[in-house]
């Protein structure tokens, strides 16, 4: 059965189960984990979404990451090495009806770390913008319930233009 989209109002519960996963992932990392953050729509209060709690990683080590399968496995990951993304580590959690996702990126990759901190951090300070994308994302998932590539093509336009306009900010906000 394909993933159903569904999007959602925000739930005010997204940051305790976004420190429930965190806690069970820094065992896991140990020393390799750098920094940990809860990124995507689910970070941004009042943003609609589906209610899936992404969450970014920087790592000193892929390698040692990769080394970690079996124990993210052990507690309902599925473990896709780089899927579609160089240089990182995707794993999803909860099958069809996906409940987390996970991004490892090395502590290098600046590119990747900073363009998913800016597009939650400019949404989080523009909320015309934020309401525009949960609209976005409500329409597609109706339009689209059982179609999750037509409801990335979707957002794609979208997402590109807000992540430049919020990597601009980003830069010029530090």
């Amino acid at each position: 059965m394909p993933q159903h989209i569904v999007v959602k109002e925000y739930n005010k519960d997204y940051p305790l189960m976004f420190e429930k996963e965190k806690e069970k992932i820094v065992k896991i990392l140990d020393d390799n984990l750098v920094d940990i953050y809860h990124i995507g729509s689910t970070a941004v209060p009042k943003l609609k979404s589906k209610p899936i709690i992404d969450i970014m990683i920087s790592v000193n080590s892929l390698e040692e990451v990769d080394k970690k399968q079996k124990e993210f496995e052990n507690i309902g990951y599925e473990y896709l090495f780089e899927f579609g993304i160089k240089g990182r580590r995707y794993l999803r959690k909860g099958g069809d009806e996906r409940t987390h996702q996970i991004h490892i990126f090395h502590k290098s990759d600046t590119y990747n770390l900073t363009r998913h901190l800016a597009f939650k951090e400019y949404l989080l300070t523009h909320e015309d913008k934020a309401k525009d994308y949960g609209e976005l994302k409500s329409k597609l998932a109706l339009k689209y319930p059982y179609d999750i590539e037509k409801y990335c093509d979707g957002k794609e336009e979208f997402v590109k233009t807000i992540e430049i306009e919020a990597l601009n900010w980003y830069k010029n906000s530090k």
